[in-house]
């Protein structure tokens, strides 16, 4: 298995690259179940999408927000949170880093 941290770093180091503010690696591919680490620099919001059939979103580095229907779930460094089963985006306050997990029955 990949190390988060060095991961972390790496594509932390890419978002400040990125004309889109982002950067994602695919960390594990296994049947139904997907990790993926995503790095947003602050500011930068993915928008409104539909829900996995499960998931959770774990802060390894900053701190961002889930925004659901108008409203803002702060999250910072260290919080796993359930990805909620409504439309729902991610915004980062700070240069950030998170391990999304999903389930895509």
């Amino acid at each position: 298995m990949p190390d988060l941290e060095q991961l972390a770093v790496e594509h932390a180091a890419l978002a400040a690259e990125s004309p889109h503010g982002r950067s994602a690696h695919l960390v594990l591919h296994d049947g139904v179940l997907r990790q993926t680490v995503i790095a947003l620099t602050a500011g930068t919001a993915l928008d409104e999408h539909a829900p996995p059939t499960a998931g959770s979103v774990q802060v390894l580095r900053g701190r961002v927000s889930l925004t659901i229907a108008g409203r803002r779930l702060e999250l910072p460094a260290g919080r796993l949170e359930p990805v909620p089963q409504e439309l729902h985006g991610l915004l980062a306050h700070v240069d950030s880093v998170v391990l999304l997990t999903a389930v895509t029955a």
